[in-house]
């Protein structure tokens, strides 16, 4: 009976040493747009996953309707309160004389939950 008992404490010792708690950084490229007549920003992010013409990638909330920010820093603290760190700001020019802003971001994953992404 103790034998038994051993091998259990052992068995659940192993298997709570055995989980896998490697970390991994991903990445996302934010892209703000400014609505026509307003102040408010809508977010284009991508995670590197293919993209499609047809497909929105403007960031949405729970219910599926289109997340509205008040202005580019409003959505930045929205990315840093779900976790994302800044890396880089840079302006890429667009031919209309103004500049469109692309920021990236980094987030730690554990190496399972990024598989799947």
């Amino acid at each position: 009976m103790k034998k038994i008992i051993l091998v259990i404490i052992l068995f659940t010792a192993f298997r709570a040493v055995a989980q896998d708690t490697t970390k991994v950084e991903q990445y996302c490229e934010v892209t703000a747009t400014g609505k026509l007549f307003s102040n408010k920003v809508t977010i284009d992010v991508d995670y590197g996953e293919e993209r499609s013409f047809w497909k929105d990638h403007r960031l949405k909330d729970d219910d599926g309707r289109l997340k509205k920010f008040n202005s580019v820093i409003d959505a930045l603290n929205y990315l840093g309160k779900q976790g994302w760190k800044l890396v880089n700001a840079f302006p890429v020019y667009n031919g209309n004389s103004s500049n469109v802003y692309h920021y990236v971001f980094k987030k730690e994953f554990p190496i399972k939950e990024a598989e799947q992404q």
